[in-house]
């Protein structure tokens, strides 16, 4: 009895096409899988930390954020970016990273606080109220992962016409 592959030819191809491609779908697709891929490191890591006795869930989440978005420079410089051209040192870049992600970070953390305070006084509780930190963390991601794309690609990883 064979055994199917995992994924097929076509399917292969498609993923090494848009790994590989400079369009701006491509590079929106990618950007979007370090920002899922950074989204569980950040959920991970807050709910690792929130229940230990020097943080909360506020502190977690900013610990939690910083760590992801170390990792996100990283997989958007060697994956998501790879095609444009680097016109700035990388301490350049790095510092613009930090300052616009910084940015799309606070969008990030005021709509989380929105709706984890939400959930608070509107007194959810069972298991809504156990998810609300998560579905802050998604929502607030979304938010933040527009402004972040945009502003990556055109001040940080772009061409220097700033």
């Amino acid at each position: 009895m064979s055994r199917a592959p995992i994924a097929s030819s076509d399917e292969s191809n498609l993923l090494l096409r848009v790994a590989k491609s400079s369009s701006s779908r491509a590079t929106f697709v990618r950007f979007a899988c370090v920002g899922g891929t950074i989204a569980i490191l950040d959920a991970g890591l807050l709910y690792l930390l929130k229940d230990l006795p020097p943080f909360n869930v506020y502190t977690a989440r900013l610990v939690s954020y910083f760590a992801a978005m170390c990792a996100g420079y990283i997989l958007n410089r060697y994956f998501t970016f790879h095609h444009l051209e680097r016109a700035r040192v990388l301490w350049d870049e790095l510092l613009r990273f930090f300052s616009v992600h910084a940015f799309g970070g606070a969008l990030n953390l005021a709509v989380y606080a929105l709706i984890v305070t939400l959930a608070d006084r509107l007194e959810v509780r069972g298991w809504a109220s156990a998810l609300a930190p998560l579905f802050g963390v998604w929502i607030g991601g979304v938010v933040g992962m527009c402004f972040n794309f945009w502003m990556s690609k055109k001040h940080v990883f772009g061409a220097g016409s700033d």
